[in-house]
């Protein structure tokens, strides 16, 4: 299978979307539940004042992390998926709904947990880095970054054991591995800024 070298854009989302409006099966697969229950149980702290979760797609897990969370901003770069969030999480004051990809359009702020789940190997390795980077200076000092990722075979920019390791990799200068877990179809990292090894 060929791999796509340029980061994958939003027309390809926008099409997804377009034929399903739960392409992934958020709402119903086994998978979806089980990761979404274990990526929970990582979060080190029981509580995060501000957190960002940006490629929300349809809310599945906006609205189970809101939960842990004071307050809770996540994004979707397609408009019928924030729609979706925004339906899904409307009994949830603390959570708001934004339209928006990153790196590109990463909000303003600092946050004490960033949850990147299953989207990252969409981005091409440059596009990757000037993500960390924003994360960089995002993140406040103690603050949490979980990493989850699907370990299939995909043409996607970069598999997600590759992606995992080289965001860890770049984030080496604020931020360590605090734990990791691992089933035969996608991996959880969890690090913490200021825990560098």
């Amino acid at each position: 299978m060929n791999r796509r070298t340029e980061t994958v854009p939003p027309d390809y989302f926008a099409g997804i979307y377009a034929s399903d409006p739960d392409p992934w099966r958020f709402t119903s697969s086994d998978y979806e539940r089980d990761k979404y229950a274990a990526t929970l149980a990582a979060l080190p702290r029981a509580r995060y004042r501000s957190a960002f979760e940006p490629a929300c797609s349809i809310g599945v897990f906006t609205r189970a992390l809101a939960g842990r969370c004071d307050r809770l901003l996540a994004t979707d770069l397609v408009p019928s998926a924030v729609d979706a969030a925004s339906a899904r999480c409307a009994d949830r004051p603390n959570v708001e709904i934004r339209q928006g990809a990153v790196p590109a359009d990463w909000p303003e702020g600092q946050f004490d947990l960033i949850v990147l789940s299953e989207f990252l190997y969409f981005l091409a390795p440059p596009d990757l880095a000037a993500l960390v980077r924003r994360i960089g200076d995002a993140i406040e000092p103690g603050g949490d970054i979980v990493l989850v990722h699907w370990l299939g075979v995909t043409d996607y920019p970069q598999s997600g054991d590759e992606v995992a390791e080289a965001v860890i990799a770049q984030a080496a200068p604020f931020a360590g591995l605090l734990h990791q877990s691992r089933t035969a179809e996608y991996r959880i990292d969890v690090l913490r800024a200021g825990s560098t090894a």
